[in-house]
């Protein structure tokens, strides 16, 4: 998934909400300048953005390690049920069938946990960057007398649809962290949900046994 993209329309209305520049008196009475700037573009060009990109990658791994041994375990005493089931009496049968569902079922909620911490992962490493980013946007739009700053990139349906190119203050902004601006393309990472999920346990219903 892209990682600047999880985030751009959360920042996207946190800047819409709390406003890049707080209108002041002196503000009220000088003329409207409105400028943009591209969140995508300069977020994915800041150095945090790559060393969060590695971050997330590592934890990721050792989710997705820990997914494996299970799934591995599960897969393994299916295998075994299945090959000593014919000899098993109803009661031995019963009771590892009810394993092999508990053992399936916690391997789902474990699926959906690692989901939601890499997403809050992801929000502790990234709101620096994000704070930071805030605070230039403020400056070179002091700095540069913009009433209003607004995104440029906001998904599918961009906030900004008509605008003209000095109103961009992307490359500014990116100046004022001490950054070259380029083309610099997003960071992108693989989430466990990429991860197949075991196959489902067998049921003492479903269960054929050779006789």
């Amino acid at each position: 998934m892209n990682l600047v993209k999880i985030f751009r329309l959360t920042l996207a209305a946190a800047l819409l909400t709390a406003g890049t520049l707080a209108a002041t008196s002196a503000q009220a009475q000088a003329p409207l300048k409105i400028g943009y700037t591209d969140v995508q573009y300069v977020l994915a060009q800041m150095p945090e953005s790559k060393q969060i990109e590695s971050q997330l990658k590592t934890y990721n791994d050792q989710l997705a390690a820990q997914l494996k041994s299970k799934t591995t375990e599960f897969e393994t005493k299916v295998k075994d049920y299945q090959q000593k089931s014919g000899t098993m009496t109803d009661i031995v049968k019963a009771d590892t069938e009810k394993g092999l569902q508990s053992l399936q079922q916690s391997i789902q909620e474990f699926q959906q946990s690692a989901q939601q911490s890499l997403q809050q992962k992801q929000q502790t490493l990234l709101k620096p960057a994000l704070d930071k980013l805030q605070k230039n946007i403020d400056d070179v739009a002091t700095e540069n007398g913009f009433t209003y700053v607004f995104n440029s990139d906001g998904g599918g349906s961009p906030l900004l649809l008509h605008a003209p190119k000095e109103g961009d203050i992307s490359d500014l902004v990116l100046k004022k962290m001490g950054i070259t601006p380029g083309a610099a393309p997003a960071p992108v990472i693989k989430t466990p949900s990429t991860t197949p999920t075991p196959a489902p346990a067998p049921g003492k219903t479903k269960t054929k046994t050779k006789n």
